[in-house]
């Protein structure tokens, strides 16, 4: 198995990086933000964290695709550079300490590119959490001052604690009525939003979580981190990895049966 300790470091550093940017123009009074077409939110912090990642990446690993929420697609090739330079834009704006820049290294192999490192860095809340393939997952303030993550033991739904975002997607998708059984069902509900639920569950204090609609980079490095911390991390249809436009995680114990609720049609 290849060794990815070395990106994983790598990604330490553009992590280190872009937290000192986006930690400088946070709760900022005169942080600009516009609206993108999709009427989305982008500030001034997001475009200057992914330029100061990619300009990082193109001196360091120049034969090394980027793929980024506000710049897309550069390069080719089967290395490729996943980038959120702050997921959870509409909380940063509002001074919420709940955002996070996601890093993640995707490799090409059977069944399309894959997460093989990924790094998760909530700065305003003091936390980071991080991964690579085979190496298991971890949170701390370092590589050299971390605690491996692993998910909880529940079994049974009616004892598990439940993340999502917001109700609005899951009735877009004619979802809202299983999503509501579920909600009936599990012992606990709390609306973390964005990263937080998948880093809960990957380190035992969330059970499940599930988000109607993502992109990639909302993806990619919380996928890896869920998976080697003993979880699974699939679409809403099944499909292993961060490629469905949706996504549902989970202990592995309770998988199947969140999928269940989730894909309920009335």
């Amino acid at each position: 198995m290849p060794d990815y300790r070395d990106d994983l470091r790598f990604a330490h550093v553009l992590a280190d990086a872009a937290d000192a940017a986006t930690m400088d123009r946070f709760k900022a009074l005169d942080l600009k933000v516009e609206t993108k077409p999709d009427m989305t939110p982008v500030s001034e912090a997001d475009k200057a964290a992914e330029e100061l990642i990619r300009g990082q990446l193109q001196r360091a690993r120049p034969r090394d695709a980027i793929l980024g929420e506000e710049y897309g697609m550069e390069g080719t090739g089967p290395r490729r550079w996943v980038i959120d330079p702050i997921d959870g834009t509409k909380n940063y704006v509002r001074g919420v300490p709940v955002w996070a820049t996601l890093i993640s290294l995707m490799e090409a192999g059977e069944g399309g590119f894959q997460p093989v490192v990924g790094v998760v860095s909530a700065p305003a809340l003091g936390r980071r959490w991080w991964a690579a393939k085979g190496h298991g997952a971890f949170s701390g303030r370092s590589l050299s001052t971390a605690t491996r993550l692993h998910v909880s033991r529940v079994s049974r739904m009616s004892d598990a604690s439940f993340a999502y975002s917001s109700l609005s997607g899951w009735e877009a998708q004619s979802r809202l009525d299983g999503f509501m059984d579920l909600t009936r069902e599990v012992w606990r509900t709390r609306a973390y939003g964005d990263f937080w639920p998948y880093m809960m569950v990957a380190e035992g204090s969330v059970d499940i979580c599930a988000e109607p609609e993502l992109s990639l980079w909302d993806m990619a490095a919380t996928a890896i981190v869920v998976t080697e911390a003993g979880g699974s991390f699939t679409g809403l249809d099944g499909r292993e990895g961060p490629h469905s436009g949706n996504a549902a995680a989970s202990n592995g114990l309770l998988h199947d049966e969140l999928l269940g609720y989730l894909n309920q049609r009335y």
